[in-house]
């Protein structure tokens, strides 16, 4: 796109922000958080209807641009009405949390609406499904308004094409320098999220698709122990991985999201009911606290801040710096112990199997789809080579998959090495050194956190001269939210380093 373009665009996305007001008094909608919403829906500034009016100006906007909402839910301004109905008849009591908010979802999460569920790919196109997704059902429940679906990487890039190109949503553009990658496979919610096309979005992770994009969006993406959100409904990868989490501009947006969603889903039982352990009584919340970096041990992993260049790397060096500065005690040149060279074939060859499987029950619980299994997606691909671009792409991670036949003697052999590789390095590295948290530069140890099922949050950390975000990760042991919260709280209002984006070519 030409600069004149461009500067007309932010001139004219300005002006709406200037211009648009709700209820009773001007709003600034422009990175309106869930707390600032709602204290605006007490003191009638603002209504659902006009947030969700905004938020689908904003779409009409930005995404022939940006690519990033693949389909607005034709029910949202009804749903809006019905937030604020609610809201009036309890006297306000209601304006709490999500109620009334409108959220984005990544195109694999399952509605029972007229929004479709695809994975952005065309062979999903008008399939049914049976039930609103586990988590998305929590969603309703807390009052919050489903604004449509967010553009993911196409099967969240089991089928490997370029990061945030979907069959049905297109190339989806990273909104701070258009030219650069939004990353995978959650690039739709990122860069919603980060271009305030909705209020807060979800996304989901296998290995590293809320931590890269979040990242590379200058957004903050919570992606979750696997369990503690629910995968029913949710077009799979592999059970073992696959988590569903919060994408958002601020920690309190994203823990305000995290609160809504955790809990236990008989529909995914085995791990729900597992990390249900982990869910502090009166939530997450409580620990957004200005002081969670006093007397956090965090341990800084050898070579993973070194390999940047001098200016982001000052960066980094500096946020450790600030860390310290308050209360952080700081463990440096930490090595995961193991020889990790195989990790990403033995993480492929277990996918591969577990990828068919989960994806062939998926499709078949739904009550219509034009397909029925991996091998009627690869059939239909074949027979649309145009449109799911075979010639660039390609479909060779389906086709490996197909060619599984379930978890046999080396599969269980790819498991029990990718157990050990997790007890013998994350593990044992944060048990041995008594660690609340390990941190990491940008996507750098999405996989190790990956394979131990283990959270992450991504804070925004700066911008490289071109205008590129960068970011650090928090990262720790299954049920470690809340000290993780603690810290990446502490960081984001100790630095406040996030701007909105620039749209530069």
């Amino acid at each position: 796109m030409a600069q004149p373009r461009l500067q007309v665009l932010a001139a004219a996305v300005a002006l709406t922000l200037a211009l648009v007001a709700g209820g009773g008094g001007a709003f600034e909608f422009q990175e309106a958080t869930v707390d600032a919403i709602q204290l605006g829906f007490r003191n009638g500034s603002l209504t659902s209807a006009a947030l969700v009016r905004f938020y689908l100006d904003r779409i009409a906007r930005l995404n022939p641009l940006l690519r990033a909402v693949i389909e607005v839910n034709p029910d949202t301004l009804a749903q809006a009405a019905r937030a604020d109905a609610e809201r009036s008849a309890s006297g306000g009591r209601c304006a709490a949390g999500l109620h009334g908010v409108p959220v984005l979802l990544k195109d694999n999460i399952a509605t029972r609406d007229r929004l479709n569920t695809t994975a952005g790919s065309l062979a999903l196109l008008g399939s049914v499904v049976r039930r609103d997704a586990g988590v998305a059902a929590r969603l309703r429940r807390a009052g919050a308004v489903i604004l449509g679906k967010a553009n993911p990487t196409e099967w969240s890039n089991f089928r490997q094409v370029d990061p945030g190109w979907s069959a049905r949503g297109g190339q989806t553009q990273n909104p701070y320098v258009l030219s650069v990658t939004p990353c995978g496979s959650s690039a739709g919610p990122g860069v919603a999220a980060a271009a305030n096309m909705a209020a807060v979005t979800l996304g989901s992770e296998t290995a590293g698709s809320i931590i890269c994009p979040s990242v590379l969006n200058s957004v903050v993406g919570i992606k979750p122990t696997v369990g503690l959100t629910s995968r029913s409904g949710v077009i799979p990868i592999t059970p073992r991985q696959d988590t569903i989490g919060p994408m958002c501009r601020t920690v309190s947006d994203a823990v305000h999201v995290l609160d809504a969603i955790v809990g236990y889903d008989e529909l995914d039982a085995e791990a729900t009911g597992a990390a249900s352990k982990y869910i502090p009584h009166g939530g997450y919340r409580q620990f957004l606290r200005i002081d969670g970096l006093r007397g956090k041990r965090i341990g800084v992993l050898r070579g993973f801040f070194e390999q940047y260049a001098p200016e982001p790397r000052r960066v980094y060096e500096k946020h450790l710096s600030t860390m310290r500065h308050h209360g952080a005690i700081l463990i440096k040149d930490l090595d995961l112990a193991g020889n990790w060279t195989d990790l990403g074939d033995q993480m492929g060859l277990l996918m591969n199997a577990e990828f068919k499987l989960s994806l062939n029950a998926y499709l078949k619980d739904l009550l219509y789809s034009p397909v029925r299994s991996l091998a009627q997606v690869i059939a239909f691909n074949n027979a649309h080579p145009k449109e799911e671009r075979l010639k660039d792409f390609g479909q060779a991670d389906l086709i490996a998959a197909e060619k599984t036949t379930g978890i046999g003697a080396a599969e269980r052999a790819a498991l029990r090495r990718l157990n050990e590789l997790s007890t013998g390095g994350l593990e044992k590295t944060v048990k041995e050194h008594r660690l609340d948290a390990v941190v990491v530069a940008n996507n750098d140890i999405s996989a190790v956190l990956a394979i131990g099922g283990c959270p992450g949050i991504a804070v925004p950390a700066g911008y490289s001269e071109e205008g590129v975000p960068f970011g650090i990760v928090f990262g720790g042991l299954r049920g470690y939210e809340p000290r993780l919260i603690e810290m990446a709280y502490a960081f984001e209002q100790a630095t406040k380093v996030r701007r909105p984006p620039a749209f530069r070519h």
